[in-house]
């Protein structure tokens, strides 16, 4: 049976600076912050997961801190991951929301083909076509896209995959796929022209 080891603050500081026991420092953070953490998130537009993906920043962020002898201790533990966790949501709730604007006119001046990369596999010719186009902008894109919207793998399932310090990291890194892409066919017709028919042949 696991022993819960429980700490004050101090001890709790003492242990992360020290890299000591850091199993039972991250549950005892997780069983006694998370909850109340989560809270903030949820009743932000924020759903479970998205609770559980913030914590997990706020505490690698709050050891790191830590560890680099930035937190002096004005405040308490439970208002410093506060603040931690608040500014991490706000910030991913503007990044979403610039993202949002961004994929919107990217579907919009490429006449879904950001939909249409998902189905492609309709078509065995269009793959290859699309295959090719997607050498275009290298070996990590290809993979990014591919996996996303031709395997339907969620960007957890993805970063599972593929070396990526975090979700925000490679979320930054599908965005900038999507934006070369559409820099690819606006500077060259012809190749929009073929992903455009090769989509509609897979569809």
């Amino acid at each position: 049976m696991e022993v819960i080891k429980n700490y004050g603050d101090e001890e709790l500081l003492q242990a992360i600076r020290d890299d000591i026991n850091m199993d039972a420092a991250m549950r005892y953070l997780y069983r006694n912050y998370f909850e109340g953490l989560s809270i903030y998130v949820q009743q932000n537009q924020g759903n479970r997961q998205d609770a559980e993906d913030i914590f997990q920043e706020t505490i690698v962020a709050f050891i790191q801190l830590v560890q680099q002898n930035r937190f002096r201790g004005d405040a308490s533990i439970k208002t410093f991951l506060f603040a931690i966790n608040k500014n991490t949501w706000l910030n991913e709730l503007k990044r979403r929301g610039r993202a949002g604007v961004r994929e919107a006119k990217f579907e919009t001046a490429k006449e879904t083909v950001d939909e249409g990369i998902s189905m492609y596999i309709a078509g065995r010719e269009s793959r290859i076509q699309v295959l090719e186009i997607m050498d275009k902008l290298g070996e990590g894109c290809k993979k990014i896209l591919l996996a996303f919207y031709y395997e339907n793998l969620s960007m957890k399932e993805i970063l599972n995959t593929m070396n990526y310090e975090n979700d925000q990291v490679l979320r930054n890194k599908k965005h900038k796929c999507l934006k070369q892409l559409e820099q690819l066919l606006t500077a060259d017709p012809a190749l929009a022209k073929t992903l455009k028919a090769a989509l509609q042949y897979g569809q």
